[in-house]
C-alpha cells in the first residue's frame, strides 16, 4: 500500500493553496487524528500546519484609534499548555481552567485550540468557554477570509461549518472591561482522563457600580453540541453582581439542552448536575474590587 501524501507548509498561503486542490485532511496536534487510526494505516493526504509560525500564539488586538486593546486573537495551533503559561486578564480564567482539564500534561503540550474545536466533540472542553466568551472563528481559504461565531461553526457531533478549502487560522475574543470574569467547571467520573457528564462556562462583565452589562453562559456534554443558555444570559444582564450567588437556575434556563441517558449518567442527572454547576460557577466569580 502506498504511503499517504504528507505536506508541512511554512505559511498560511501554502496551506490554503494545497487545500484548494481538494482531498486533504489537516493535522495540528494530532491528539484526535492519531488515536482514531490505531491499528490501521492513514490513507488520506495530510497537511501538518504546525510548521506555520503565524498560527501559534496569543496576541492582543490593538484598537484602530488608540493603544487600548480591542480584543484578543488566539492562533489555531496555540496549545493548551501555551494558554496556561500566558499572561492573560481574568476574563480568560475559564479558558485557563479548561486548559488544565484537557487530558493529561502530554495532551496539553500537544493538543491545539483549533483542533479541539474542529473535532466538534459534544464533550470538548474548549467549546463552552469560546461560546461564553462570544468568540469568532477565523477562517482562511485561498481566495478569502471570513469570520463565524462559534455557535454557527460547531454544528453538531463531529460536524462543523468548515469548507473543504478552508483553514481555521485562529479565534477572536471581543474586548471586555477590566472587570470581566469567567469560570469553567466540569463534572466527570475521573479527572483528566474522562469524558464529562456535564460542563459549564460562565462569563460576566459589569459597569463601575456592579450592574451586569454582558453575560455568556454555555453548557457542554448535554446536547449534540455545546450550547449557550440565552434565557439565563438575558436574566443576568441588568442584575447586580453582588446577587450572583443567589441566582436560582430553573427549568426554563436549561430548555435548550437535550441530554441523553448513557453509561456515564442519565439525562435527569445531567440536568440536575448542570444546574448545580451553574449555581457554583456564578457564586464563585470574584466580587468586583
Amino acid at each position: 500500500m502506498a504511503a499517504a501524501r504528507f505536506e508541512r507548509p511554512a505559511s498560511i498561503g501554502e496551506a490554503t493553496a494545497l487545500l484548494a486542490a481538494g482531498g486533504w485532511s489537516v493535522l495540528a496536534g494530532g491528539t484526535d487524528v492519531y488515536p482514531a487510526h490505531v491499528g490501521r494505516p492513514m490513507t488520506a493526504p495530510l497537511i501538518d500546519i504546525t510548521g506555520i509560525a503565524a498560527l501559534r500564539g496569543i496576541t492582543p488586538r490593538p484598537s484602530a484609534n488608540s493603544d487600548a486593546v480591542d480584543g484578543w486573537t488566539f492562533g489555531a495551533t496555540t496549545t493548551w499548555a501555551d494558554v496556561q503559561r500566558a499572561d492573560l486578564p481574568q476574563l480568560f480564567d475559564a479558558l485557563r481552567q479548561a486548559a488544565r482539564e484537557v487530558g493529561g500534561v502530554q495532551i496539553q503540550n500537544t493538543g491545539t485550540l483549533a483542533g479541539n474545536l474542529c473535532n466538534a466533540s459534544p464533550a470538548a472542553d474548549g467549546t463552552p468557554v469560546w461560546l461564553a466568551l462570544g468568540a469568532q472563528v477565523l477562517l482562511q481559504s485561498a481566495g478569502a477570509e471570513r469570520h463565524a461565531p462559534v455557535e454557527d461553526f460547531v454544528l453538531g457531533s463531529r460536524r462543523t461549518g468548515l469548507a473543504p478549502n478552508e483553514l481555521v487560522i485562529g479565534l477572536q475574543v471581543p474586548k471586555r472591561s477590566a472587570r470581566a470574569r469567567s469560570v469553567f467547571l466540569k463534572l466527570g467520573g475521573r479527572r483528566y482522563l474522562t469524558i464529562s457528564m456535564t460542563m459549564v462556562a460562565v462569563m460576566i462583565d459589569a459597569d463601575e457600580v456592579g450592574t451586569i452589562t454582558a453575560a455568556g453562559v454555555a453548557v457542554g456534554s448535554c446536547s449534540a453540541r455545546a450550547l449557550r443558555l440565552p434565557a439565563l444570559e438575558c436574566r443576568l444582564i441588568g442584575s447586580a453582581w453582588a446577587d450572583l450567588a443567589d441566582v436560582v437556575i430553573d427549568a426554563a434556563d436549561l430548555a435548550p439542552l437535550t441530554p441523553i441517558d448513557d453509561l456515564r449518567a442519565t439525562a435527569g442527572y445531567r440536568l440536575d448536575a448542570t444546574a448545580t454547576l451553574l449555581r457554583r460557577a456564578l457564586a464563585s466569580l470574584e466580587p468586583l474590587p
